[in-house]
């Protein structure tokens, strides 16, 4: 056993415990970093851990990491203490539960049993629930509730293709004993088909994407880039760790509907995005149709589509995350979502400015930051399926210049209606942003080491 990899999921719960038995948040920091410690500790070597659990079952309580659980752990384990800083003033019990989100995360993401994968995915949404309802807009209870009615009807889906799976032969959920299992073709479509669903929902695409515009908006926007940016990567992560994985064939059999889907996603979600007057429900707009793109990288067919798109994971995680901090840091001076109450910021607090207009840029795909590869990399493997994919594929890049420069200039140029005596980014409010800016800087001239861990995830997939 590796201690590692038990204590990775296991610090934030009890950091968790701590939290909500003394009501301090600097238990909670705390304890995010310490978990930032031992996840950076975790993905330094071959690391698992294989627990029989449920025998009569062949289930095992089984972690560990690959190239691509790496990269979701170290943005998992990265982006909680930068979240907690931006939420400082959110109540201990969000904090609280917050590190439950996170301990359920890395527990998904370090699974290498399909059964353990499972409580743990569906383990998410009892924080997710909570961290919607607790804090928030006026509708924050509703939007909770359909979030949750989604993803439980997406879990109950994967259940349903868990049982079949047994009662196709499977004497074992370990994933190294279900790539020896042999399905009949009609058997493993069925299963695919259930577990695309499931993580359709949770990504999200069209039309399973109703609850994430809703969610943005009425959820804190420290909420939603747990969300959007952690809880969310676990739609595609799951969708190239076990539909690709353990459904092969029928991952192929399916592209074309699933493309179709992913492109919708991609179009529609930016089109959407152009129509919004709420800066939050715009950024959870762009999300959908950054999915799609992730999505046509992933079931395109190629080892370069799948690193852009594992890569992409990574970068939206970076990139999303710091235009929800700054968009939190210009509701802050102005009192309101409301883009039509906004002009005139960028001479009031030019440094905020500059940092929104880098990460709006970074949005939409510009070169020398991070996300730029990745994107680059999807398009390629769109446009060697079909042209037309890439070709449609392409205008979320036009799309996505379109609604980053037009937010920009709706907040930060024309004259100031805002009040006066409107500061500019605050020490604290720069321990949230400049990590990430630097990220997007640092991974955009040199996205070699996001890559490689992207490209050893792509050959043990092959």
């Amino acid at each position: 056993m590796n201690a590692a990899i038990w204590i990775l999921p296991l610090v934030p719960l009890l950091g968790s415990g701590v939290t909500f038995l003394t009501r301090n948040r600097s238990a909670a920091l705390g304890s995010a970093l310490l978990t930032l410690a031992a996840g950076i500790v975790a993905v330094t070597g071959d690391k698992h851990v294989d627990v029989m659990w449920i025998r009569d079952f062949g289930v095992h309580f089984a972690l560990g990491l690959d190239g691509m659980g790496r990269l979701m752990v170290l943005l998992t384990v990265s982006l909680v203490p930068i979240v907690l800083v931006a939420a400082r003033k959110h109540p201990p019990m969000w904090m609280a539960w917050a590190l439950i989100l996170q301990a359920t995360a890395l527990g998904v993401f370090l699974a290498e049993d399909l059964f353990t994968f499972y409580i743990f995915f569906e383990a998410t949404l009892i924080p997710a629930y909570f961290l919607i309802g607790l804090v928030g807009g006026p509708d924050r209870g509703r939007s909770a509730m359909k979030f949750l009615m989604y993803q439980v009807g997406g879990g109950l889906v994967l259940l349903g293709g868990l049982v079949g799976y047994y009662a196709a032969g499977a004497h074992s959920y370990l994933l190294s004993d279900l790539h020896q299992v042999h399905l009949s073709t009609t058997a493993e479509r069925w299963l695919f088909v259930s577990f695309f669903i499931a993580f359709a929902a949770k990504a999200p695409l069209v039309p399973l994407h109703t609850w994430l515009a809703d969610t943005t908006e009425q959820a804190t926007p420290a909420t939603s880039i747990l969300l959007v940016c952690i809880l969310d990567k676990i739609g595609t992560f799951a969708m190239i760790r076990y539909c690709l994985g353990l459904f092969p064939d029928a991952s192929r059999w399916a592209t074309p509907v699933v493309l179709a889907i992913a492109l919708i996603s991609v179009v529609y979600g930016a089109v959407l995005a152009l129509a919004q007057t709420n800066v939050l429900r715009l950024i959870g707009l762009t999300s959908l149709s950054h999915f799609g793109l992730i999505t046509v990288g992933v079931f395109v067919g190629t080892a370069t589509g799948l690193q852009g798109s594992i890569s992409y994971m990574v970068n939206h995680g970076i990139v999303t995350g710091a235009l929800l901090a700054a968009a939190a840091m210009v509701i802050a001076r102005t009192g309101t979502p409301e883009l039509r109450a906004y002009a005139g910021l960028e001479g009031r607090a030019p440094r905020l400015a500059a940092a929104f207009l880098i990460t709006a840029l970074a949005t939409a795909g510009l070169p020398g930051l991070s996300q730029f590869v990745s994107e680059v990399l999807v398009l390629i493997a769109g446009f060697a399926y079909s042209p037309w994919v890439g070709a449609i594929a392409v205008t979320s890049i036009v799309l996505a210049a379109a609604y980053a420069l037009w937010t920009y200039q709706r907040i930060f140029t024309g004259p100031a209606t805002t009040r006066e005596g409107v500061v500019d980014l605050t020490a604290s409010e720069g321990l949230v942003l400049v990590p990430l800016l630097s990220a997007m800087v640092v991974f955009g001239f040199w996205p070699q080491p996001i890559l490689d861990a992207a490209h050893a995830a792509v050959g043990v997939l092959r």
